[in-house]
C-alpha cells in the first residue's frame, strides 16, 4: 500500500464489492492525491482499504520522488548498490559514494577495493591525490533497502601503506594479537550527540539566541517543552537495527537537544565498525530531517552537561571469578598512562572534563564505585559480584573508536609497566 507524503491520516473507503466501476470515490474537492497500489482484499463484510498518498504542493503536481527512492530492484536485476564509507582528513568526518556490484554479497573479501581523490579530502596531495578504500565490514542499507549495503573501508596509499588517519590499522594490529584474542575484549560505547538548527546552528528546542530552563527536566523525558528530537532518535535506532549494528538502547541526555544511544556489546574491531556505521547512518537522518548533528563534547558553554563517550570494556579475566582483582589492576595500568589516553581521547575534550558535570578533571585520574564523577567508574554490581566490567568516562564524543577501543586493550592487556612505577601508583 502506498505511504502518505504529508499528513498521517489514513483513509478506508468501503464499498459493495460491485460497485467499483463507473463511480468515482475520491474527487477533486477532496485533496489533491494519487491513489497508488490501492489493494483489494476480502473479508466478512466484502470491504476493500487502502491509504491515500496526498502530496501538499504549491501548484498541484504530485511527487513520484519518494516512489523512485523506494524502488525495489530485486526482481528484476542481481544488481546491487554498494555505499563505500570512509573517515575523512579531519578524523571525524564521514565520506561515501556509491558504486554498482553485480550481485548480493555477504563479506567484504567479495568486494572489490576502490579509491577516490585524497586532495579533496585533506589526506594526499593535489600531484599524487589517489587514495585506495578497502572494504572492511558489510552492513544492510536502511535508506535503499533490499541487498543494498553499506561498506565500512579504511585508507591506503596506493603502494599499500595506511594513510595517517587510518586508525583502523592499528587497531587491527593490536586486536589481532593472540594475547589479546584470549581474553576476547567487550565493549559497549555510550555515544553522545547533540542535535542542532540548521542556520543558527543552536540547540534543537532552544529559542533562537536564548536558553531553555535549567538542567533537570530532559534527562529521559517525555513531552513537547521537554524532548526534543525523539523522531531522529527512534528512526536512528530502527536503522540500526536494519542495518545489523549491535546497538542495545537510546535515551534523552541531561542537555535539551542532546541525546544518547549504546553500541554493545561488541568484541574487539567489530566495536569500532560498528559505531563508524551508526554515526553514518545518524548523519544522513539528521540530513533528511534538516537537523545539523554535533559531536562536539561541548557544543554550549556555561551551566550546561558536555557530550562524551563512555566506553565500557571488560575481558574474559575481568567477566570470570576473581575478576574485580583483575579490574583494579586494569585500573592501575590506566592510571600510569592517563595522559597518553587523554591526548587520544577526542579534540576540545578539555571542554568537557573540568571536573563538573559528571566529569572529572582532565589533569588528574581518579576511580571510584558508582561515582560518576571520577575517570574510570566501576559499578555496584561488579564490586558485589567480584567480576564485571569498567567504564572509561573520559573519552569524549568525537573520538575515534578505532584508537579508545585498541588503546583500551594494549594498556590493560598488552602493556607492562615498570616494577617501580607500579609500587608509586599504588602507593598513590
Amino acid at each position: 500500500m502506498a505511504q502518505m507524503m504529508v499528513s498521517p491520516m489514513q483513509c478506508q473507503i468501503r464499498f459493495p464489492s460491485k460497485s467499483l466501476q463507473g463511480k468515482p470515490m475520491i474527487t477533486s474537492k477532496m485533496w489533491n492525491s494519487l491513489l497508488l497500489n490501492a489493494q483489494r482484499f476480502k473479508t466478512k463484510r466484502s470491504v476493500s482499504a487502502f491509504k491515500v498518498l496526498a502530496v501538499k504542493s504549491d501548484n498541484g503536481v504530485v511527487s513520484r520522488l519518494e516512489d523512485l527512492l523506494k524502488l525495489d530492484m530485486a526482481p528484476f536485476t542481481d544488481k546491487i548498490i554498494a555505499e563505500y564509507i570512509w573517515i575523512g582528513g579531519t578524523g571525524i568526518d564521514i565520506r561515501s559514494k556509491s558504486r554498482t556490484i553485480t550481485r548480493p554479497v555477504e563479506y567484504p573479501s567479495e568486494l572489490p577495493k576502490w579509491n577516490y581523490d585524497g586532495s579533496s579530502t585533506g589526506q594526499a596531495p593535489g600531484e599524487d591525490s589517489e587514495v585506495i578504500l578497502y572494504p572492511q565490514a558489510v552492513f544492510k542499507d536502511p535508506f535503499r533497502g533490499g541487498n543494498n549495503i553499506l561498506v565500512i573501508c579504511d585508507s591506503y596509499t596506493p603502494s599499500g601503506e595506511p594513510i595517517p588517519t587510518n586508525k583502523r590499522y592499528r587497531a587491527a594490529q593490536i586486536f589481532s594479537e593472540q594475547k589479546v584474542i584470549d581474553e576476547v575484549p567487550w565493549y559497549g560505547i555510550e555515544q553522545e550527540y547533540t542535535l542542532l538548527q540548521t542556520n543558527v546552528k543552536w540547540p534543537l528546542g532552544w529559542p533562537v539566541g536564548g536558553y531553555p530552563g535549567p538542567q533537570g527536566p530532559y534527562y529521559c523525558a517525555v513531552g513537547a517543552d521537554k524532548s526534543f528530537g525523539r523522531d531522529i532518535s527512534d528512526a536512528h535506532y530502527k536503522a540500526c537495527l536494519y542495518a545489523g549494528i549491535n546497538i542495545s538502547g537510546t535515551n534523552g541526555e541531561v542537555m535539551p537537544g542532546q541525546w544518547e544511544y549504546q553500541v554493545g556489546p561488541s568484541v574487539g574491531i567489530e566495536a569500532g565498525d560498528h559505531i563508524w556505521c551508526s554515526r553514518y547512518i545518524l548523519e544522513r537522518i539528521t540530513e533528511q530531517a534538516g537537523v545539523i548533528l554535533s559531536l562536539d563534547p561541548k557544543p554550549i558553554e556555561g551551566d550546561w552537561n558536555g557530550a562524551g563517550c563512555h566506553t565500557n570494556f571488560s575481558t574474559k579475566s575481568m567477566r570470570e571469578e576473581g575478576g574485580y582483582e583483575v579490574i583494579k589492576k586494569a585500573i592501575l595500568n590506566l592510571s600510569l598512562r592517563h595522559m597518553d589516553h587523554i591526548s587520544a581521547y577526542g579534540e576540545g575534550n578539555e571542554r568537557r572534563l573540568t571536573g563538573k558535570h559528571e566529569t572529572a578533571n582532565i589533569n588528574t585520574f581518579s576511580w571510584g564505585v558508582a561515582n560518576r564523577g571520577c575517570s574510570i567508574r566501576v559499578g555496584r554490581d561488579t564490586e558485589k559480584q567480584g567480576k564485571g566490567y569498567l567504564e572509561d568516562r573520559r573519552p569524549a564524543s568525537n573520538m575515534d573508536p578505532y584508537v579508545v577501543t585498541s588503546l583500551l586493550a594494549e594498556t590493560t592487556i598488552l602493556w607492562q609497566p615498570s616494577l617501580e612505577a607500579e609500587a608509586r601508583a599504588a602507593k598513590e
